[in-house]
């Protein structure tokens, strides 16, 4: 068996590539002609020797090369190959920004950062430092226990955020198991918490379906006694069904009147950031009764960009609290019918009334549509049968306003 003065001693004659000298139990001390020396475990596998690097002499002294050679006999007698589970060890080492929640989670989050919209990218981060944060932030993730995580969603569903919750919820099952990928834990502990959590079925927005009352809400919109703007997009809504975010922020740039074509930018859509960026543009056909509207309206607004100004800063769209509140005077509440419900309402009847094939209603609601080999249908595609669809959904609705 060596000792350190053995060790220390130790030579490689200058005709040989190197000289091992053996300590116990398949450990030696490799010494170079040139005088460095490097501690080794002979393991064998398949019938094949194989070694295992321990370290450097004197860097990792006798003692400690022993204790490193016990350890890689422990691992081998329970099962694992040493030579692997130092491989793991030495990937586990490069990530970057440590094993808390806090650093795993903001690693993860900054690779979704490129593929978000801003809104989501920040109600997210913002999900985490409120109520996640504050109590695992700092704790090692393998460390965290199922029903830690459980108590802290609790205190986010005790305030009566149920629908948080459950979103937070999601958002640390996909922390979860971006640390499983990148060995700072085991195993998903998020898997068997959703039972635990308080049942979260999303809500749908409000939307009248029926013909008659949906031609009752048609004649109290003709009806409105309120702004000319505000008014010309309650008619247009339910005409073009587009998103209320993407109707009002309409810029008479994008309106073809003549062409009775409406092209919104990508940009403006409700799109992730590579669609905003590189995407199409979504193509409104407009009835002839949509342009109509567009042409009582460009006296009052055809001036400037947009196509609903605010009343106080013309560079700044009207809100969807001023289209929410005017169908509340009309006696619209959130429950019965809202601005977007307008776009459930046509996908229900255009489909059910005016029996319209339902890939060319999701295009028109720019729905990215799967077909059989899960390949995405382009969001302008079938332009020319939306242009005959529009124009028979807006006949239909006159229909109903005259009934």
């Amino acid at each position: 068996m060596l000792t350190d003065k053995h060790c220390k001693n130790a030579l490689c004659p200058p005709e040989k590539k190197r000289a091992r000298f053996t300590d116990a139990n398949g450990l030696y001390l490799e010494v170079s002609p040139a005088g460095s020396k490097r501690w080794f475990w002979k393991t064998y596998a398949n019938g094949k020797e194989g070694r295992l690097a321990l370290g450097s002499y004197p860097a990792i002294s006798l003692a400690e090369a022993r204790k490193a050679r016990d350890t890689a006999r422990l691992q081998k007698a329970s099962g694992q190959n040493p030579v692997e589970v130092r491989k793991i060890a030495k990937l586990r080492a490069t990530n970057p920004t440590g094993d808390t929640f806090r650093a795993v989670a903001l690693e993860w989050y900054a690779k979704q950062l490129p593929q978000w919209s801003p809104a989501h990218a920040d109600r997210s981060l913002r999900q985490f430092e409120r109520d996640l944060f504050p109590w695992l932030g700092d704790r090692r993730m393998q460390e965290i226990e199922p029903i830690e995580l459980l108590a802290t969603l609790r205190k986010v569903e005790a305030r009566g955020a149920v629908e948080t919750a459950d979103r937070e919820l999601m958002l640390c099952r996909q922390v979860w198991q971006y640390a499983v990928a990148t060995g700072r834990v085991l195993q998903d502990i998020t898997s068997s918490l959703k039972g635990a959590l308080t049942p979260y079925r999303g809500k749908h927005f409000a939307a009248i379906t029926d013909p008659e009352e949906f031609g009752v809400l048609l004649r109290a919109i003709k009806g409105y006694r309120g702004g000319v703007i505000v008014k010309a997009a309650l008619e247009l809504a339910p005409l073009v069904f587009q998103r209320p975010g993407e109707l009002r922020g309409a810029a008479w740039s994008e309106i073809d009147l003549e062409g009775g074509l409406w092209t919104v930018p990508a940009a403006r859509m409700k799109r992730g950031v590579d669609g905003k960026e590189n995407g199409e543009p979504h193509l409104v056909p407009l009835a002839r009764q949509a342009v109509e509207v567009l042409r009582g309206l460009h006296p009052f607004t055809g001036h400037g960009k947009l196509v609903f100004p605010g009343e106080r800063n013309h560079e700044r769209p009207i809100s969807e609290n001023s289209v929410r509140t005017a169908l509340i005077s009309l006696g619209y509440s959130s429950e019965l019918q809202t601005w977007h419900g307008f776009r459930a309402t046509a996908r229900t009847m255009l489909a059910e009334r005016l029996d319209c094939d339902p890939l060319i209603i999701e295009a028109q609601l720019a729905h990215a549509v799967k077909d059989a080999n899960g390949r995405a249908y382009n969001r302008t595609q079938y332009l020319t049968h939306r242009v005959l669809m529009m124009q028979k959904w807006a006949d239909y609705l006159d229909s109903l306003r005259s009934n």
